[in-house]
């Protein structure tokens, strides 16, 4: 008999690996290019419930957390990603307490994930509701590359008959700024792109800084797109308020004391590379060797946060910690 409960231990194993969570990740992201990325890694993970032959409660934790891990590990950059799939699983551990029936765990757990799914896109507009207000008639805004957050947020002012500009950081290397310019441009809202090195240059003429985060850690700070923190030290140099635009499944448990903290570092960025020897190598080869060496975010401290404008309501960075207790308890 325990051999036979055995065999069926390692089919369901083996029917739940034959699943792939990276493959259903990235059609989740191509079939909508706007879904976030802790979105998609919980609508992942629902499929993987769904497709989970596990007849123990262990066994299907298990599959969980070695899905998840395996999601992870298919991203360079898993902050945002992680931040979804930590909080689904947070969910889970805490519902398998209760569990009484088995099967009805399991329905239940996807019902859950699928409403946590359908209720993202409400969660942005709350967002844009209460951001609204941080937005005064005939301002200058810098925001820094391209946030979906902060791109509703401003046509939401807009849609209110605010009148403001906006400058957009060009976002090298991703240079994601000329696609939120476009965008802005397209909703009638003045926009012109600048060079990351321009912000000191530009900072006088601005009257607020907004932008989105990949990740909001326990601290208060965010983990953003590479220029983040550098646009972050001018505002505070300048005295000028900066605002974090973030969704609340992008709170994540991490307190990095510096930049090299961050769970992205490895010990190849920012090394030397022999290109000495290389004298032949074509300016687009170059640029390819130093972007390949280049972080790609960077961790900007509580302090020159001024607010974080988020679902859960307008934050200050010292109380970020006590709603990631609420979300984890």
């Amino acid at each position: 008999m325990d051999l036979e409960i055995s065999s069926e231990n390692v089919k369901a194993t083996e029917d739940t690996e034959q699943f792939d969570i990276v493959k259903c990740y990235q059609k989740f992201l191509k079939e909508d290019p706007d879904v976030p990325m802790p979105i998609a890694a919980i609508e992942s993970l629902v499929e993987v419930i769904k497709h989970s032959k596990a007849t123990t409660l262990t066994e299907f934790m298990e599959s969980l957390k070695d899905a998840s891990q395996k999601l992870k590990s298919s991203v360079k950059n898993s902050i945002s990603l992680s931040a979804g799939a930590d909080l689904f699983l947070r969910f889970v551990t805490r519902t398998s307490h209760d569990v009484t029936n088995f099967e009805a765990c399991k329905e239940h757990l996807m019902n859950s994930g699928k409403v946590l799914v359908e209720k993202a896109a409400a969660v942005r507009e709350k967002i844009g509701d209460l951001g609204v207000q941080f937005i005064k008639d005939d301002a200058t805004i810098l925001i820094h590359s391209y946030s979906r957050v902060v791109m509703l947020l401003l046509q939401r002012a807009a849609a209110c008959k605010k009148r403001f500009k906006v400058y957009v950081t060009e976002s090298r290397p991703s240079c994601l700024g000329i696609r939120a310019t476009k965008v802005l441009c397209k909703a009638g809202i003045p926009a012109t792109v600048i060079y990351d090195t321009a912000v000191g240059y530009i900072i006088d003429k601005v009257d607020a800084v907004f932008v989105g985060a990949e990740g909001v850690v326990e601290n208060g700070g965010l983990i953003n797109a590479i220029g983040t923190y550098q646009l972050a030290v001018v505002a505070k140099a300048a005295n000028k308020p900066f605002y974090a635009v973030i969704e609340s499944y992008k709170f994540v448990r991490l307190f990095p004391l510096n930049q090299y903290d961050l769970p992205t570092h490895t010990p190849d960025l920012l090394t030397f590379p022999d290109l000495e020897h290389h004298t032949d190598l074509s300016e687009d080869e170059i640029i390819g060797n130093y972007e390949a060496i280049n972080p790609t975010v960077d961790y900007t401290p509580p302090d020159y946060i001024t607010l974080l404008c988020t679902d859960l309501g307008v934050l200050t960075p010292s109380g970020v910690s006590d709603e990631l207790i609420k979300l984890y308890l």
